[in-house]
């Protein structure tokens, strides 16, 4: 069966919690995820995690799905217990499939952050996201789709969004990003997964062997003609 976008990133997750754990060596965990955003189907994912326990215990391996889940399958849910990110001469980062609250507050003094929105769940359709960030920066990446609005304001740094021309899908949550920078910045990016552009750059090169191999079909009858 051929996997999915998700698929390839929940098992991606898991061998960057494994190489954490001291289950992997750098090496093995470069290769297996590797593999990982190369694979095409189930069979090429499990391998790759059937001998890492989960946190229960359990062998993982790729759970069945028809694709990547839609934005009304991320709205609602349980939601993650801090409220709060706080970074003081260091950094925190939230990504993967987090739960985004109502109303989530960073500040960064001297120190950074990363919020990952591409596989993440929100508690609500709205969802405001306060950042504040002196002499130190947040880094908050959405998918291409996303309905964003940036408000925040910064002194001596910046407070912006770039990349992506992508329309928002309607269906899409609103996430509101505002605060403060000093000294410092706030950046949004829309990106896309690294397993989604490899699944879209091996359509292109499929698309474009398909032109080619009709091209070498045409070619005889107009010689012929």
């Amino acid at each position: 069966m051929r996997a999915s976008d998700s698929e390839r990133e929940r098992v991606a997750e898991r061998l960057r919690e494994a190489v954490a754990e001291g289950r992997l060596t750098m090496e093995e965990f470069e290769e297996r995820l590797d593999a990982a955003y190369r694979a095409r189907t189930h069979g090429e994912l499990e391998p790759l995690v059937s001998d890492l326990p989960s946190a229960s215990g359990a062998v993982v391996a790729p759970v069945a799905s028809s694709g990547a889940l839609s934005w009304s399958e991320r709205i609602g849910g349980t939601v993650d217990p801090s409220r709060f990110a706080f970074a003081l001469w260091g950094g925190f980062g939230r990504r993967g499939a987090w739960t985004v609250p109502r109303l989530f507050t960073t500040f960064t003094l001297m120190g950074g952050g990363e919020l990952d929105l591409r596989e993440a769940h929100f508690e609500d359709r709205d969802v405001v996201i306060r950042c504040f960030a002196i002499m130190g920066g947040v880094s908050v990446v959405v998918p291409p789709d996303l309905n964003v609005e940036v408000n925040g304001f910064g002194f001596m740094g910046g407070f912006g969004e770039h990349g992506g021309d992508q329309a928002p899908d309607p269906s899409a949550p609103r996430v509101r990003i505002t605060g403060f920078a000093l000294m410092g910045g706030v950046g949004v990016e829309r990106k896309r997964t690294k397993a989604e552009k490899q699944r879209l750059k091996a359509e292109r090169a499929a698309e474009r062997e398909r032109l080619e191999q009709g091209g070498g079909e045409d070619r005889p009858r107009k010689e012929l003609g």
